[in-house]
C-alpha cells in the first residue's frame, strides 16, 4: 500500500476526512498494524493531518468541506440534529453557534479549523429518525423534522424542569405541518416526560 494509491482512492470516494475504519474498508487485505504505521509515518511527513484519534484529513485539498459533513465524520456514529437541524428547517430563527449532533457515544465537544462541534449522547434505541441527505454536494446524516424536535425537547428537559415555548420562538407555520404521531413515536423511545413535552408542544403550536 503506497501513499499515492491511498490518496487516489480517498479522493475517488470523496473521503477528504477519513477514519481508520475507512482505510480498512478501502484496503481490506492490509494488516491493521501496517495501516496504522503507514498513517503515522505519513502524518509525520505532513502528508495527512490528524483531527482527532483515528480521524484524519487529506492535506492540500482543493475543496471546501461543509461543516455538517465534518460533523458526521468527526465522531461516528452521529447525525445532525438539535439546534443545527431546527435552524436548517427554519423551525427556530437562530443559527446554531456550532454544529450540534446526537450520538450513542459519550457527550463530547471538539473545536478545529472547521468550527465547533457538539455531540449529545442518547440511548441506542433512540438513535433513529435520521436520513442520508445531500448537503453542499456531500452525503450527510441529518434528523428528520420530527426527530429534531423531539431531540431538542428531550435535551431541554434534561437541563430544566419545564419548557417555555414562547421563549423558544418556534415557527408555528412549519410545525403545524409535521407528523405529530411520528413525533410521539420518537418521544416514546425516551420517556414519559418527553411524550408529555411533545403533546404540550403540539397544543401550543395548534392553538
Amino acid at each position: 500500500m503506497d501513499y499515492l494509491t491511498v490518496v487516489s482512492k480517498l479522493r475517488t470516494n470523496k473521503l477528504y476526512l477519513f477514519s481508520l475504519h475507512d482505510i480498512q474498508v478501502l484496503f481490506p487485505d492490509e494488516n491493521l498494524k501496517t495501516l496504522k504505521n503507514n498513517l503515522t509515518h505519513w502524518i509525520s511527513k505532513g502528508r495527512f493531518a490528524r483531527l482527532k484519534r483515528d480521524v484524519y484529513e487529506l492535506k492540500d485539498i482543493s475543496v471546501e468541506l461543509p461543516d455538517l459533513y465534518v460533523g458526521n465524520k468527526l465522531y461516528e456514529p452521529s447525525y445532525i440534529s438539535l439546534e443545527t437541524a431546527l435552524s436548517m428547517y427554519s423551525i427556530i430563527p437562530d443559527i446554531a453557534a456550532g454544529v450540534t449532533s446526537v450520538t450513542t457515544k459519550p457527550t463530547r465537544k471538539f473545536s478545529n479549523k472547521y468550527g465547533v462541534f457538539l455531540y449529545r449522547t442518547c440511548r441506542p434505541q433512540a438513535f433513529t429518525g435520521y436520513r442520508l441527505a445531500l448537503y453542499e454536494g456531500y452525503k450527510v446524516y441529518i434528523a428528520d423534522k420530527e426527530k429534531a424536535v423531539v431531540d431538542f425537547l428531550y435535551y431541554r428537559l434534561r437541563n430544566q424542569r419545564s419548557i417555555d415555548f414562547d421563549e423558544e420562538r418556534l415557527n408555528k407555520v412549519i410545525l403545524k405541518k409535521i407528523k405529530w404521531k411520528k413525533a410521539l413515536r420518537y418521544a416514546g423511545l425516551f420517556n414519559k416526560k418527553v411524550i408529555e413535552a411533545v403533546n404540550k408542544c403540539k397544543r401550543y403550536i395548534l392553538c
